[in-house]
C-alpha cells in the first residue's frame, strides 16, 4: 500500500513541544517566532524532516502557519481547513482565519507595545514579509531573521530525503531538457538577465527531464539550480540522488553539493533572475543588489502542456478511470453498514496498482463519509475509519502518479437513502460542473473572470464552499500545480494545453459533504455554427472519464443542454471506459451511463 492510516500528530503532543519552544524564545529574546508549513523549496508538500507545523501543533493540512507568542499561538488556515483544525490541535493552540486576518493585524492586536518576532529566513519569501513588514510599521513589532528554533527542540527530526532521481522519457516530457533550456536562456537574453535561479523542485523536475521521490506523492527531486543565459545549468542537490542521471543530464549540466548553494549565488554576476513569491529570503539575500524580480521562467511553459504531455495525461486518465469504475462497482455491491472508509481506499489502490506504469497515488486518498465528508481534505486514519451507513454520503477524492499523466478525481456516491437535500445540493453542485465544462471564453481572460459560472447555481440557494473552483495540474508531477488557478485571486491568463481541475462542492458540517471532480485542458475553441468565427475563444477538453452517480441527481433542476452534456459525458465514458473493465463492471457502466 501507498496509503497509511496510522495516526501521524496527536493534539497532546503540541503543549509540551509549545513550551520547549518558548523556552528557546525567551533565551534568544524573541517575544514570537514563526512556524510555516513551507520547506525551504516554498512547495505545498513537504518531506518528513520539514513537517515542523505538524509537528509543533499536530495540524497536518497542506497551508497554514503558526504564530507562537509568550501567551498565545494562532494557527492560521483557511477555509479549507477550518473543520480539520478542530479536531487536531489542543486548547493551547487558537485557530485563526486567514487570509480573512492577516498575520500583520494579529500581531498588532497580539502585541499592542511591539516586541521582535524570529524567523528562518529559508521558510519564507521576500513578498511574504514585505507585505506584513508594510502593515506593521509604526506598530514597535519587527520581524526578525534567525536560526530554525524549530529544529533546535526537534530531538528525533528526521533526515533530509535523499531519494535517487530518474530520468523522465523523451515520449512523455515531449521536449529534451536541452531544448527547454536554450528555449528559458534565449527569454534571459532578450530581458538581459545573467542567470536566473530556479527553487521549486517540480520546477527544476521541468527543466531537466528528471522526476524523483524526496517527496511522498510527489515525483520530484529536491535540489536549486542557476540556470545561465549560455544554456548551461549548475544544479546543486545531494550527489547521492543523480547516479541514474547524471549522463543524461549531460555536460551543460554542472553537479554541486547543496550546502555550495549560496556561495555560488553570491558570486554570480550581471542581473540575476529571483521569483519574489517562492524564493526563500536566503537566497534573495545572498543576491543582493543584482537581483531582477521576475516569475519562475519554467513555471509557464511547464504549465502549458505540449502534444505529448496531453496525450500521455489523458491515456492516463483512461487507465485510471477503469480503476475507479471497477471500485465504484464494487462499492454498489456492498451492503450499508458492512464497509469501513479504509476498506474504500485499500480496494481502489487495488485496482489502481494494476496498472505498471503507476508510480504512487497523487496525494492521500479523501474518503470521507457522512460527517467526515465535509471535512474538505479528511484522511482517514486508524481512529477516524468510519462505516459507510445508510443514509450517508462518502465524498472520494484520489489520484495516481502514472508515468505518463497525473490524475485527480473526485465522486460522490449514496449510501442506501440520503436525505432530500443532499440531492438538490448535489444537483447544484453538478450544475456548477457542467456549466464550467461547456465554457467557451475570450483568451486572455484568468481563472479570477470566469471562476463564478462554477459557483452561480450555489449562489442562487445562498451557498457556496470555501475552497477554489480549480487548481493546475502536472504531468507526473505535482497534483497541485501553479500559476494556472480557476480561483478569484488567479491573475494568470488562461492558455491552451493548461490543465486544471473543476471540483465544485458544497459541505455541511457535521452532515455530509459533496463534491465532484473532473480535470480538464484548455484548447483553442471551435465556434459554433451560428457564432462569429473571428472571435480567438478558448474551451475545455475533459480528460477524466467515471461516471457521476444519477441516482443523486434531481433531473428536473437541470436545463437542456445541461441534460445534453452529461448524457454526451456518459456515453463518451461508456464508449472509453467499457472496453477497459471486467465483464462486471461493464455491466455496472452501462447502467451508471444510461442516459437521464
Amino acid at each position: 500500500m501507498f496509503q497509511s492510516f496510522e495516526v501521524t500528530a496527536r493534539p497532546e503532543q503540541g503543549p509540551p513541544r509549545l513550551a520547549m519552544l518558548r523556552e528557546v524564545m525567551a533565551t534568544e529574546g524573541l517575544d514570537g517566532f514563526l512556524v510555516p508549513r513551507a520547506d525551504a523549496h516554498q512547495g505545498e508538500y513537504v518531506s518528513a524532516r520539514d513537517e515542523r507545523l505538524a509537528w509543533l501543533t499536530g495540524f497536518t493540512g497542506s497551508a497554514g502557519f503558526c504564530a507562537v507568542l509568550e501567551d498565545i499561538a494562532g494557527v492560521f488556515i483557511d477555509g479549507r481547513y477550518r473543520t480539520q483544525v478542530k479536531a487536531q490541535v489542543a486548547p493551547d493552540f487558537t485557530p485563526v482565519p486567514w487570509p480573512e486576518t492577516s498575520l500583520a493585524d494579529w500581531l498588532r492586536d497580539q502585541l499592542p507595545h511591539g516586541g521582535r518576532v524570529g524567523f528562518d529566513p529559508w521558510l519564507h519569501t521576500p513578498s511574504q514579509m514585505e507585505q506584513a513588514r508594510r502593515t506593521l510599521e509604526g506598530s514597535g513589532v519587527d520581524l526578525v531573521q534567525v536560526g530554525n528554533l524549530v529544529d533546535r527542540i526537534w530531538a528525533d527530526q528526521p533526515a533530509p530525503a535523499a531519494e535517487p532521481a530518474k530520468v523522465h522519457p523523451i515520449e512523455f516530457a515531449g521536449e529534451s531538457h536541452g531544448d527547454k533550456r536554450a528555449h528559458l536562456a534565449w527569454e534571459l537574453t532578450k530581458g538581459a538577465l545573467a542567470a536566473a535561479v530556479i527553487t521549486l523542485p517540480d520546477s527544476l523536475c521541468w527543466l531537466l527531464n528528471i522526476r524523483g521521490a524526496d517527496i511522498p506523492r510527489n515525483p520530484i527531486a529536491q535540489g536549486f539550480a542557476v540556470l545561465h543565459a549560455s544554456g548551461a545549468v549548475d544544479l546543486f542537490m545531494d550527489p547521492s540522488k543523480l547516479d541514474n542521471v547524471r549522463d543524461h543530464l549531460g555536460a551543460d549540466v554542472t553537479s554541486h553539493p547543496p550546502e555550495a548553494f549560496l556561495d555560488h549565488v553570491a558570486g554570480l554576476d550581471g542581473p540575476v533572475l529571483l521569483d519574489k513569491s517562492s524564493v526563500p529570503i536566503a537566497v534573495a539575500d545572498a543576491v543582493g543588489d543584482r537581483v531582477q524580480w521576475g516569475d519562475d521562467p519554467c513555471a509557464l511553459p511547464k504549465a502549458c502542456k505540449n502534444d505529448a504531455e496531453i496525450a500521455g495525461s489523458a491515456e492516463a486518465h483512461l487507465r485510471d478511470g477503469a480503476a475507479v469504475v471497477e471500485l465504484l462497482c464494487w462499492l454498489d455491491a456492498q451492503d450499508p453498514g458492512s464497509v469501513r472508509e479504509t476498506q474504500v481506499v485499500t480496494q481502489l489502490e487495488t485496482y489502481r496498482r494494476r496498472d505498471n506504469a503507476l508510480q504512487d497515488i497523487s496525494f492521500e486518498t479523501i474518503a470521507g463519509t457522512g460527517p467526515n465528508g465535509a471535512i474538505m481534505h479528511y484522511r482517514v486514519t486508524e481512529e477516524t475509519d468510519s462505516l459507510l451507513e445508510d443514509g450517508h454520503l462518502i465524498v472520494l477524492d484520489s489520484g495516481g502518479q502514472y508515468l505518463d499523466g497525473t490524475t485527480d478525481i473526485t465522486r460522490t456516491i449514496p449510501i442506501g437513502t440520503p436525505p432530500e437535500e443532499a440531492h438538490t445540493a448535489f444537483t447544484r453542485v453538478l450544475m456548477g460542473m457542467i456549466a464550467m465544462s461547456r465554457l467557451s471564453w475570450p483568451k486572455g481572460l484568468a481563472g479570477r473572470d470566469i471562476e463564478a459560472i462554477g459557483r452561480a447555481p450555489l449562489w442562487y440557494a445562498h451557498q457556496d464552499f470555501d475552497h477554489g473552483l480549480g487548481h493546475g495540474v502536472g504531468t507526473y508531477l505535482s497534483v497541485h500545480e501553479g500559476p494556472q488557478r480557476l480561483s478569484r485571486v488567479s491573475a494568470v491568463p488562461l492558455q491552451p494545453g493548461m490543465i486544471l481541475s473543476n471540483e465544485p462542492g458544497y459541505y455541511r458540517e457535521g452532515a455530509f459533504g459533496i463534491r465532484i471532480e473532473n480535470l480538464i485542458v484548455a484548447q483553442k475553441a471551435t465556434p459554433p455554427a451560428d457564432g462569429d468565427a473571428h472571435r480567438d475563444m478558448l474551451s475545455w477538453r475533459t480528460l477524466t472519464f467515471a461516471p457521476i452517480d444519477r441516482r443523486l441527481i434531481v433531473a428536473e433542476m437541470l436545463d437542456g443542454p445541461s441534460r445534453q452534456w452529461l448524457n454526451a459525458y456518459h456515453a463518451e465514458t461508456l464508449e472509453k471506459i467499457g472496453p477497459r473493465v471486467s465483464d462486471q463492471a461493464r455491466a455496472w457502466l452501462e447502467q451508471a451511463c444510461a442516459p437521464l
